[in-house]
């Protein structure tokens, strides 16, 4: 009998003991992700944070990523790709669990995609493509449609006639050519005429200035400039300030920052292009923890890089004027209503 009891103690102990095991190893499996510990870890390597929109990416990004329990470093790579490829590679090596990218050059980063992916790290593309590359996905804006609605603004700003110029980010960002060609498509076959083309390195305001200085007898003669973003917009809108002529030239940029709302609302800028950075951070972190867990995301469209076929997440851009810029950017709480209209309070 004292056997037979002392038996069926070491099966219950056994069977505890298994339960036990076998608990915590689910425990641990879920906390694991890509053979390493929980939380998530996401590497961000920006282009720079010249630009206002990147710091609001940036702390969105973190946010929902936080709260989703992963953990995120950032890097800056302050418009240097050699310095962007080494934070690749600091990533690579410290074996993050996804790797998100604002390329710098979109052209530049291939090999060290290819590089994350042998390590099977899965990467973003950030709002800017990098090509050839085969990223695992790719989300931004729809920019083509970004230079559709500059062109249309333009054409009606200008009774479909006139001169245009084009005062371009660098030529190495993706997103230039996809607005180019949105905007030439919807221009073709009508009376504008663009006069000449600008890039402008590293989205460089000053240089933009400097180009429109440099060539005022083109510049006095055009009657419409296309900038590709706001800064540059603003850039053009201060030349022509100078001038006397803000205001008369119309002036189309995008990315919605807040002077150039306000330019909008005074009326030396035509139009800009609202891009809703929130939804597209937000959905770029909730699409980084997925990848980083093994999961699938589902997309709609798809994108050629120039080799691979990328799954795309598209979001809509917004054309904002000064007519429906109360409903696009003060009541969806991008900027508040008292800085949007700042400076018409001032001027009362």
């Amino acid at each position: 009998m004292r056997n037979k009891k002392r038996i069926i103690c070491l099966i219950l102990c056994a069977l505890l003991l298994s339960s036990c095991s076998t608990g915590g190893e689910a425990d641990d499996q879920q906390k694991k992700v890509g053979g390493k510990g929980d939380p998530i870890e996401i590497g961000v390597t920006f282009d720079s944070f010249v630009i206002e929109r990147w710091e609001r990416d940036r702390d969105i990004f973190v946010s929902t990523a936080k709260d989703l329990g992963a953990e995120v470093n950032v890097q800056n790579a302050n418009g240097d790709v050699n310095k962007q490829k080494d934070q690749i590679k600091y990533f690579i090596e410290k074996g993050v669990d996804v790797i998100v990218v604002v390329a710098v050059d979109s052209n530049a980063l291939a090999g060290e995609m290819r590089e994350a992916k042998a390590k099977n790290i899965p990467v973003i593309a950030y709002d800017r493509l990098v090509r050839n590359a085969g990223v695992d996905l790719y989300i931004s804006f729809d920019n083509e449609m970004v230079g559709h609605y500059m062109a249309k603004a333009l054409l009606t700003s200008l009774s479909g006639k006139g001169k245009i110029l084009k005062i371009n980010g660098p030529a190495k960002d993706n997103n230039v050519s996809l607005v180019n060609k949105g905007f030439d498509e919807t221009m073709a076959g009508r009376n504008i005429r663009v006069v000449d083309v600008y890039y402008a390195s590293e989205w460089n305001g000053e240089e933009a200035f400097r180009y429109l200085e440099d060539h005022q007898d083109l510049a006095d003669s055009v009657d419409g400039v296309m900038c590709g973003n706001d800064s540059l917009a603003g850039q053009a809108v201060r030349y022509y300030s100078v001038k006397r002529r803000a205001g008369e030239v119309a002036v189309v940029g995008q990315d919605a920052d807040l002077d150039a709302c306000q330019r909008v609302v005074e009326g030396t800028q035509t139009m800009t292009v609202y891009k809703p950075i929130e939804k597209l951070a937000k959905k770029a972190a909730e699409c980084a923890v997925k990848l980083a867990s093994g999961q699938g995301v589902d997309t709609d469209d798809s994108v050629e890089d120039g080799r691979y076929t990328v799954p795309y997440v598209k979001i809509d851009p917004i054309a904002v004027t000064k007519d429906n810029m109360d409903e696009e950017i003060i009541d969806s709480g991008f900027h508040l209503r008292e800085d949007v209209y700042l400076t018409r309070q001032q001027g009362e």
